[in-house]
């Protein structure tokens, strides 16, 4: 087995591309509904202070997009450098959607995205805004794809082990495409772009009114970003409920972990902090039902029937499964070309327990446990900020209305130093969905340690500090560029 500290710092290094490609992500998908909304509201009116409010949050857009391109790239490639492994095992159907997104998504973004950005008063008011529009759906097709791949790492199907290849195969490219995780999945993730979008436009705006520069189109920002935000907080609320149906069902420890559930039953209580619980939610979150049965972490461990009379396994008797198809694997490849019958034999064993062959490769029950406290509180910082935000958008929208928001300075202050709490909102989703899931690089399939490269921790550890200085980099490269546009403002006269 491979050493523990290659594990942790392969692991660590794609958390750290992971996570700074999430700063630029979000922000690409809710700018461009924004941008690409106000942009329909100048060529329905011919309004020319629309345009030139359109043309400001395109630029930044644009800032944030060119950037976001790039660590999505250097993301993909470590697949190939530091989780060969996985690579291989799996390649044939994780592959797949990463050369649609690739081919599709990139092709199609980067045609209009040139036209939007470079293309005023060059084309048609008409063909500008289906450029406008038809980059912020490629993104979004950029973002299915992406998310088709993940989801099937929390949830496998579509697929069949070949013995002979040592690979999983597609055998269903729909059902992958369909696959209910990724759906929830992606409906969550763009509508918290839109959050992040909005919180992004209304802090913005709001420095303006802090600074009494152009108001009228500060306002008129604020206005559309705040419903734009409002609409898709509510509908990360209603896609989160579908996720959470979904997280229950097919990764039953992640649930536990994230609500700290050691012991589950009927009736499972929903925590809000340690010791202060709600009876019966988690069970209608998970289940729909308030009767509805929530396994905890020792039933998964110590195994359980569910009330309809299906037993699940103990850990110790999934390992044992797992180990018996792994040996069973190695009796099939060493005899199949010597003693078909035996072949025949062990292929008979191995596909009675593939589903349990990455099983074999867990040492201990422990290891099948997620860090529940990071898990755990990470989950309510979301929910936490998400409410938050929320509150702020009804509340900014509310005082833009009676317009009182040009008066109320704290609000405006609230505003702009919310711009963190989204990011830090949206990192923590993630923790809990690629946290949560550990020790599965592909829940049930293959654990972590079975999945990286064979290369040294020297070399791990070198390119991760070397992302480190370059993301850094990046990162205050943009930060110094959206700055600077940010301090220029609209080419919009003092209002």
């Amino acid at each position: 087995m491979v050493e523990s500290a290659l594990v942790d710092w392969s692991r660590l290094q794609f958390a750290l591309t992971a996570g700074y490609h999430w700063l630029f992500v979000p922000l690409t998908l809710g700018l461009a509904i924004i941008m690409a909304t106000m942009e329909s509201v100048y060529v329905v009116t011919g309004d020319e202070f629309w345009k030139k409010t359109a043309k400001f949050w395109i630029k930044i857009f644009g800032i944030n997009f060119a950037v976001g391109i790039a660590t999505g790239i250097i993301l993909e490639f470590e697949f190939g450098t530091n989780w060969s492994n996985y690579s291989w095992f799996v390649g044939d159907i994780f592959g797949a959607p990463l050369a649609i997104e690739g081919i599709l998504a990139f092709f199609m973004e980067a045609t209009f995205f040139a036209v939007m950005f470079f293309g005023w008063d060059k084309v048609s008011k008409r063909f500008h805004l289906a450029a406008t529009w038809l980059t912020g759906i490629g993104a979004a097709v950029s973002a299915i794809w992406i998310l088709i791949a993940n989801a099937w790492m929390q949830h496998p199907v579509g697929m069949e082990f070949n013995p002979d290849t040592v690979r999983h195969e597609m055998v269903d490219f729909w059902a992958l495409v369909l696959n209910p995780v990724a759906i929830s999945k992606f409906f969550h993730s763009v509508f918290s772009g839109w959050m992040t979008g909005a919180i992004f436009v209304i802090g913005i705006s709001c420095w303006y009114l802090l600074k009494k520069r152009e108001v009228r189109f500060a306002l008129a920002s604020i206005r559309v970003a705040a419903i734009v935000g409002i609409i898709g907080t509510l509908a990360v609320m209603l896609s989160g409920d579908s996720s959470g149906v979904h997280v229950a069902k097919y990764q039953p420890m992640k649930l536990a972990a994230a609500e700290g559930l050691m012991d589950g039953g009927k009736r499972a209580p929903f925590s809000i902090v340690p010791g202060v619980e709600v009876p019966g939610v988690l069970s209608i979150l998970a289940t729909h039902d308030i009767d509805g049965y929530v396994p905890g972490i020792n039933n998964l461990l110590d195994g359980y029937t569910t009330p309809d009379g299906k037993a699940i396994p103990s850990a110790e008797e999934k390992i044992a499964r797992g180990e018996e198809a792994i040996k069973a694997f190695g009796q099939y490849r060493t005899l199949k070309d010597s003693d078909p019958a035996a072949a025949a034999e062990a292929r008979e064993i191995l596909d009675k327990n593939i589903e349990y062959f990455g099983y074999g490769y867990i040492d201990s029950r422990d290891e099948l446990v997620p860090p529940v406290g990071l898990v755990y509180w990470a989950f309510r910082v979301m929910v936490g900020l998400g409410g938050a935000l929320l509150l702020l958008m009804f509340v900014v929208l509310w005082a833009e209305w009676k317009k009182r928001l040009a008066d109320i300075k704290w609000l405006q202050w609230a505003a702009l130093f919310s711009i963190p709490l989204v990011y830090i909102a949206g990192q923590a989703g993630w923790i809990v969905a690629e946290v949560g899931r550990q020790p599965w690089v592909i829940e049930g399939l293959l654990p972590v340690k079975a999945a990286v490269s064979s290369v040294s921790v020297g070399a791990v550890q070198t390119t991760f500090f070397l992302f480190v200085a370059i993301f850094t980099l990046f990162l205050v490269i943009e930060l110094r560029i959206l700055t600077k546009a940010i301090k220029k403002g609209p080419e919009i006269d003092k209002q």
